[in-house]
C-alpha cells in the first residue's frame, strides 16, 4: 500500500515566483563618495608648509642644553647583610 501511494505521488511543479517572500531582492550597494580634490590639495599644502620640530634643536633665540648621553650613572655600593 505504501509503495503504491509513493508511486502515485506527483510533487507540485516549481514556479518562478515561489521564492518571493522567502528570499530578499539583491540591490547593488551605493558607490562610496570621493572626497573633494580641492580639499586634499589644501591639506597637502598645509602639511608641506609645516616646520618640523626636531628634538635637540633650539628655536630662534633659545639656548640649547647639551646632554652627555654617553655618561654612565655612578653605581651605588651594594648593601651588606
Amino acid at each position: 500500500m505504501y509503495l503504491r501511494e509513493l508511486q502515485s505521488y506527483k510533487p507540485t511543479p516549481i514556479k518562478p515566483n515561489d521564492s518571493e517572500g522567502h528570499v530578499q531582492k539583491f540591490s547593488m550597494p551605493k558607490a562610496p563618495t570621493t572626497p573633494e580634490e580641492a580639499n586634499l590639495a589644501n591639506e597637502l599644502k598645509e602639511y608641506e608648509d609645516q616646520v618640523p620640530d626636531i628634538e635637540g634643536q633650539a628655536a630662534s633665540g633659545e639656548a640649547v642644553a647639551v646632554e652627555d648621553w654617553f655618561e654612565e650613572p655612578e653605581e651605588e655600593p651594594a648593601a651588606e647583610h
